[in-house]
């Protein structure tokens, strides 16, 4: 696991601006640690900001819902990818982030994505971002599997039968926000009734389980790449965060993003 990563500067000053400090040689910014830092701390700010406004509206939802509801919680990792695609050269109409996000489906009439990149009607980019946090981390991972992986088949499936009119694969990404706790530490135990689980996952913790998640999700070409962020509620409002997994780090995600779209979007 790699060491908690902090941001620099003044979050309050930085928070509102773009990428001023501009593309490296390699194609993805040169201050991305702090960039990731800011969605960190914009994930949890917009998490405590609508579970207050809920609150004081006297509008409870049931369980973690309280701050789920009204989304824009990942949007810091939405604009951080934005500011990379347009840094890398693709004309900023052709990024759609805040609406006109479906796109069709073969098991399904159509699916609304986080982030897509269509050029000249070319599919370039699709991105997906979720996030979970305590404290019922079981029924929220296998929803969150089943999610990632039936979206993916459904995509491919279109692609396969034509839905986009185009003969190479866009890029497909999903990136993976999780809460550093206790919870979600500790190791779980599988149940075994009939036959024996694979052994990668006895004993593994939920964080342990969504970094063999995501990483299966490459290596099995669902996805083209994943990252996995995870953070404390506390220090997390400071931008603190951690990823677990050298091959899921958002600076690889972004190099494999940047890349894509600087073939066919630039």
């Amino acid at each position: 696991m790699l060491p908690y990563r902090t941001r620099t500067g003044n979050l309050a000053k930085d928070s509102g601006r773009g990428y001023n400090g501009g593309m490296s040689t390699r194609g993805w910014p040169n201050n991305l640690s702090d960039r990731v830092g800011i969605a960190v701390a914009h994930y949890w700010q917009t998490r405590s900001y609508q579970r207050e406004k809920q609150t004081r509206g006297r509008r409870r939802d049931q369980g973690a819902r309280t701050a789920v509801t009204g989304g824009a919680q990942l949007d810091g990792f939405i604009d951080l990818m934005t500011r990379a695609i347009v840094d890398a050269g693709v004309d900023e109409k052709s990024v759609f982030r805040k609406k006109t996000l479906e796109l069709p489906g073969y098991f399904r009439p159509t699916k609304e994505w986080d982030l897509l990149v269509i050029k000249d009607g070319t599919l370039i980019a699709v991105l997906e971002a979720k996030s979970q946090v305590g404290p019922s981390f079981g029924n929220n991972f296998n929803n969150r599997t089943e999610e990632a992986m039936g979206s993916a088949l459904d995509l491919w499936t279109a692609f396969r039968e034509g839905a986009f009119n185009q003969s190479y694969q866009p890029f497909l990404g999903y990136l993976f926000m999780l809460e550093d706790c206790e919870a979600s530490r500790r190791p779980v135990r599988v149940r075994e009734p009939h036959y024996k689980v694979f052994p990668d996952f006895v004993g593994a913790s939920y964080t342990r389980r969504y970094e063999l998640f995501c990483r299966k999700l490459v290596r099995e070409r669902h996805y083209s790449a994943s990252a996995l962020v995870t953070s404390q509620r506390d220090t997390g409002l400071d931008g603190i965060y951690r990823e677990p997994a050298e091959d899921l780090t958002v600076s690889n995600f972004v190099r494999q993003l940047v890349a894509q779209v600087s073939i066919y979007g630039g």
